[in-house]
């Protein structure tokens, strides 16, 4: 995550019952496998990837890690893209130009309406000779989100999905800038951003949603069958501060455009933006109950077809 934010009291407990009938993922623990989900954040996360800070051999790694696993898994490409890679640059406060690249992925669903799955795969390096490793932040949602390409690869979406993994959030979400900038396909078919970052390390098995503050309708499709994990509806209402996290990570740039957005995270631990970032001191069992909660909520969310009458509803309500 880009900013350093506050705890803050929970709003919304959101109610938590066993509601497959409805439409949630079956067996969600077991697909795909949660040994490949831990095995993704350990290597992710290790030594040898150098805290995987934009423009650096370890972003390099990062990027062959992730091109053979989009491979792997049978994600399409796109034709105007190299590859899984979406080459863009910027330019720091010494007005220095930056290269960043974004790996980008999808699967063709029954509608060509598309949901952006998000989440940045950059850290912040080697600083005082310590590497900051990046583990929750944000080797986790990078993990999730292969995890979520995996499970829709053998099961078709309703939408289509792009799995977009963002360079640059640390530097100022400049990959998800880039992205909403010169997206792979028109913008106006992206209908919603659901983005993770930082899910894997919480205490009281807490994981924020981010994004019902404006579209209060989205608090339909948060039904889970795991009561493990509480699944919190806050941090998004304006007149928070710095507590509200709407423009503190990548999905800013699609609310920017005004595009719907879900943000999955934690609040802020001791080990956030230090080099005790490390796979080890992550909550791993908590890690996989919020992951596979999320994939439930995702599921019940692509089950809907017409989500765009929805956001549109909330909209004209808030004119009146």
């Amino acid at each position: 995550m880009m900013l350093k934010f506050t705890p803050m009291n929970a709003y919304l407990l959101i109610s938590l019952g066993l509601l497959l009938s409805c439409g949630t993922v079956k067996n969600a623990g077991t697909l795909p496998t949660d040994q490949q989900l831990l095995k993704d954040v350990e290597i992710l996360s290790s030594d040898s990837y150098q805290g995987r800070k934009t423009n650096t051999k370890g972003a390099e790694m990062a990027r062959t890690y992730l091109a053979n696993r989009f491979k792997a898994i049978g994600l399409a490409s796109f034709a105007q893209l190299k590859g899984y890679e979406q080459p863009f640059s910027f330019t720091n406060g010494n007005k220095a130009a930056i290269n960043g690249i974004n790996m980008i992925g999808y699967i063709q669903g029954n509608s060509d309406q598309v949901i952006v799955i998000s989440a940045h795969y950059d850290h912040l390096g080697i600083i005082n000779n310590k590497i900051y490793n990046g583990a929750d932040d944000n080797a986790s949602g990078v993990a999730a989100l292969l995890k979520y390409a995996a499970y829709y690869k053998s099961h078709k979406p309703n939408h289509t999905l792009i799995f977009a993994a963002f360079d640059a959030e640390e530097m100022g979400l400049e990959g998800a800038k880039a992205f909403v900038a010169k997206p792979p396909v028109k913008l106006d078919r992206i209908i919603m951003n659901i983005n993770m970052d930082m899910i894997s390390h919480n205490d009281k098995a807490e994981l924020y949603a981010c994004g019902t503050f404006k579209y209060p309708s989205l608090k339909n499709y948060f039904y889970t069958s795991n009561p493990k994990v509480k699944v919190l509806f806050g941090h998004d209402d304006p007149k928070l501060g710095h507590d509200d996290w709407t423009s503190q990570s990548d999905h800013s740039a699609f609310n920017d455009k005004n595009i719907p957005f879900i943000y999955f995270g934690v609040e802020d631990h001791k080990d956030y933006h230090k080099a005790s970032d490390k796979y080890e001191n992550i909550n791993k069992t908590f890690f996989i109950d919020a992951s596979n909660s999320i994939l439930e909520i995702i599921n019940n969310i692509d089950k809907e077809r017409d989500i765009q009458r929805l956001f549109h509803q909330n909209l004209q309500m808030k004119k009146q």
